[in-house]
């Protein structure tokens, strides 16, 4: 397929339960399978996938993508402990933390007391064998607070602000530039 041959780097192909979606992902086999949840009216994911509700589609849908070759498979989930539970109970092996709360916390009281669920989650994570991801609405200033108080994340997805700023810097640099944030947070 042209898009994997295409990517330089790990393909996260993130995607709703809607069959015909799992279906071109198994077929794709991206190194990353990312589910989330989906609503026609959303410009964008507002929250995560309800992983103790969706429970017996996701019985179906995790197994299918190991079969089909899917080594890492992902729910996007709020930093809840239980649905952090339900997600490893499911047979996913990773989680991505829905951090748009953080990310629109308009103190830093506000912003702290979200980025200890957080780490609470991420910690729970961890603790059950399971990758811990981040991301929605991380940028070039809520990020370095982030990663400071988030310890146990291993990957994040950073995509709005990278494209934002290359409308300015262009792509190349903005890349580099969050690639350097990412990597000075994590040693600092």
């Amino acid at each position: 397929m042209l898009l994997k041959e295409t990517v330089k780097g790990k393909l996260d192909f993130e995607l709703s339960t809607d069959p015909e979606m799992v279906a071109i992902c198994c077929d794709t086999v991206p190194e990353l399978a990312t589910l989330v949840p989906e609503r026609r009216e959303e410009i964008t994911t507002e929250g995560g996938l309800d992983v103790i509700r969706s429970r017996g589609r996701l019985g179906e849908i995790i197994p299918a993508m190991y079969d089909a070759g899917i080594e890492e498979v992902a729910l996007f989930v709020d930093p809840v402990v239980e649905q952090v539970e339900a997600a490893h109970d499911s047979g996913a092996n990773t989680i991505e933390l829905h951090t748009g709360d953080y990310a629109n916390a308009k103190t830093r009281s506000e912003q702290l007391r979200l980025l200890e669920k957080l780490r609470i989650a991420a910690d729970r994570a961890t603790e059950l064998g399971l990758k811990v991801h981040a991301g929605h609405g991380l940028d070039y200033v809520n990020f370095p607070l982030f990663a400071k108080q988030v310890a146990a994340v291993e990957e994040v997805s950073i995509g709005f602000a990278v494209v934002a700023r290359a409308v300015l810097v262009g792509m190349d640099q903005a890349v580099r530039d969050m690639a350097t944030l990412v990597k000075k947070s994590y040693t600092a």
